[in-house]
């Protein structure tokens, strides 16, 4: 045996290179699968019949064509990669979807081998028709037509179920189904066809209808081609009144048919009718009234005075159309109004209602049954007149704030004098208990021990003079007529002085410490209202911590504002008593037998308020407390 190129043949049968190739292409023209050659940019180089045969294009076509062109989601990114990977690997296996000619999808599987000839690159495709995936879009397509199915079934059900007669059209007009209602409303013998082509229906619905014509113009002959909603009432020869309303059905911008819903609106019609032979015993007053007059039938508004429209924001014929008069209440309160026998005549409530525009209104409003006298097919009807109340009820609520805000007052007052009593009591109680003995026995006395009562009595009057002084700064703050008056301070011996002071009054062995991060030192404050809310917090630390223990005063500046922390590790304050600690007479729960009176906090929140502060604290009970006052610095 020899070998010719790549072509294996006896030694008996030996062609020339030029007939080999032919053999080669009768070879594979005759495979049963589809064979191509692409070169590196996925250009077609060559294809086999059944390529053009499963792909519906010539080979012409083909050869002007790339993958890209017939392979669904192929971009010119995915085929570079895949072709790197086929030169790495040298050949790839995978499962792909080839669109036709003719737009057919196909499933394929492909087998493509990399060939490297002559310094040309180029892949060897085989291809084959993958018909599992075939049967599983059969599957899928199965699956989806019985959901179809289903969903046809449930709108089936849902159209049967509904309280209005239904009727639908397609593009050309006709009829393509309707439901039991609609042949219940108009009584259709089952061997009537309804079809606008059948003259036996045509002539069956014009017997039903007074006015034949206006009943084929309006519904009948309708154009399900009009993109325009219609509404139209028709009158039966039996008395009944039918309501038409149809819609144009579309899907995206395109109109596939019309949707006709009809029901039966033959006691509005009446009861309009009765309003109508009625309307002349109170049109006078309804009409001119500033109050506004409801007529509510069931639920529904079958008459409104054009006071009620001017109230609701709603035009006449919003309010008559499918409204309910619920639709108008937010809130209601009523009582039964009765006569001298005890009969119940109506109601009287007081109803909050929304208007169009989502304004609130009170409304006053007598609500009286009307039965037989104005002859709404003898069924009652009820007759709202309402009067605006919504500015009283603004000044009734305001006056019930300041009812409320009386009572506080009051028993803040309250409070305040027992307060006061308590607090001069104690120190009262000093002063006249030690003059009395010192009256007695001052001569008797030592020097020294005569001194310790005349401290006594001045540590009284010092507390006394320290209410006061609290007392009518509270009142000057809570009557305007504080006023912060900022000016440049030297901050850093400004506080020093204070720590100064309290140390040197302080008798117990506390630690103080100054700290100022930013070196903070010239800024515009009200000394007066400093002094006051660095002294109170300090005094506080003094009192509420134990001897020996460390309090800090730390000094930041930031943004144009000065930060004052007051940390000590006191007593701290209970959670539930922090919301409250800055109002007035409030203190912890936890202070037990320690003395004080629920004022200064009170005055710091009020003078950092007028500064234009503000004061937060972090506290916890057993471990400490921390104050932080950020006050602005204005020039």
């Amino acid at each position: 045996m020899t070998f010719s190129g790549s072509v294996l043949f006896n030694n008996s049968f030996s062609l020339p290179p030029e007939d080999e190739l032919q053999f080669a292409q009768l070879l594979i023209n005759q495979a049963q699968d589809a064979a191509f050659c692409v070169g590196d940019n996925g250009e077609f180089l060559y294809i086999n019949d059944v390529t053009c045969s499963m792909s519906q294009y010539s080979r012409e076509e083909l050869l002007f064509m790339s993958l890209q062109d017939i392979e669904v989601g192929l971009s010119t990114e995915v085929w570079l990669e895949r072709w790197q990977r086929l030169k790495s690997e040298r050949s790839l296996t995978f499962k792909s979807t080839y669109r036709t000619k003719r737009n057919r999808i196909l499933g394929v599987e492909v087998n493509i081998s990399y060939v490297e000839y002559q310094g040309i690159e180029f892949g060897c495709a085989f291809v084959r028709e993958n018909y599992n995936d075939l049967r599983e879009e059969l599957s899928h397509y199965q699956k989806t037509e019985a959901e179809l199915e289903a969903s046809v079934s449930i709108l089936r059900s849902t159209l049967e179920c509904a309280s209005n007669g239904i009727l639908a059209v397609n593009f050309d007009g006709e009829i393509l189904c309707y439901n039991q209602k609609f042949v219940d409303l108009w009584q259709l013998p089952k061997d009537i066809k309804v079809s606008r082509k059948s003259s036996q229906a045509k002539l069956y619905f014009d017997s039903k209808v007074k006015d034949p014509d206006l009943f084929t113009k309006a519904v009948w002959d309708k154009s399900s081609q009009c993109g325009s909603e219609s509404y139209d009432l028709i009158e039966l020869n039996d008395g009944r009144v039918f309501a038409h309303y149809s819609e144009p059905h579309q899907i995206g911008n395109k109109i596939i048919g019309r949707v006709w819903s009809i029901w039966d609106v033959t006691k509005f019609k009446r009861s309009e009718e009765a309003l109508k032979l009625n309307e002349s015993r109170f049109r006078s007053l309804a009409e001119n009234t500033e109050a506004s007059i409801f007529l509510v039938y069931g639920n529904k508004i079958c008459y409104a005075n054009p006071a009620a429209t001017v109230l609701t924001g709603y035009e006449i014929k919003e309010l008559l159309y499918n409204f309910s008069f619920d639709q108008l209440i937010k809130n209601r309160k009523y009582r039964r109004v009765k006569k001298q026998d005890g009969e119940v005549f109506g109601e009287y409530e007081e109803i909050l209602v929304v208007t169009k525009s989502g304004a609130e209104r009170w409304l006053a409003c007598t609500v009286a049954v009307l039965s037989g006298a104005y002859d709404f097919t003898n069924e009652p009807v009820k007759l709202v007149t309402a009067i605006d109340i919504t500015d009283y009820k603004y000044a009734e609520s305001e006056v019930r704030q300041a009812l409320e805000q009386a009572k506080k007052l009051s028993e803040l007052r309250e409070r305040f004098v027992s307060m006061l009593c308590h607090q001069f009591r104690t120190p009262l109680n000093v002063v006249s208990f030690s003059a009395d003995l010192l009256r007695r026995n001052i001569h008797q006395w030592t020097e020294e021990k005569n001194r310790s009562y005349l401290d006594l009595i001045q540590a009284a009057v010092t507390q006394i003079s320290q209410l006061v002084d609290d007392m009518l700064l509270y009142g000057k703050a809570q009557a305007a007529k504080l006023k912060c008056e900022p000016r440049l301070l030297n901050l850093n011996q400004f506080c020093r002085d204070v720590v100064a002071q309290l140390q040197f009054t302080s008798e117990s062995k506390r630690i103080f410490s100054f700290v100022n991060d930013d070196d903070c030192d010239k800024v515009y404050l009200d000394p007066k209202f400093l002094h006051h809310i660095l002294n109170n917090l300090l005094s506080n630390a003094i009192k509420y911590s134990p001897s020996e223990s460390e309090i800090t005063l730390k000094v930041s500046c930031q943004d144009e504002s000065v930060i004052f922390q007051v940390k000590d590790a006191g007593i701290g304050i209970p959670v539930i008593d922090q919301q409250q600690i800055f109002e007035l007479f409030s203190r912890g729960s936890n202070v037990d037998h320690i003395t004080g009176t629920g004022i200064g906090l009170s005055i710091v929140k009020t003078l950092v308020d007028l500064h234009g502060g503000e004061i937060c604290l972090e506290s916890e009970v057993g471990v400490g407390t921390t104050f932080t006052v950020v006050l602005p610095s204005i020039q």
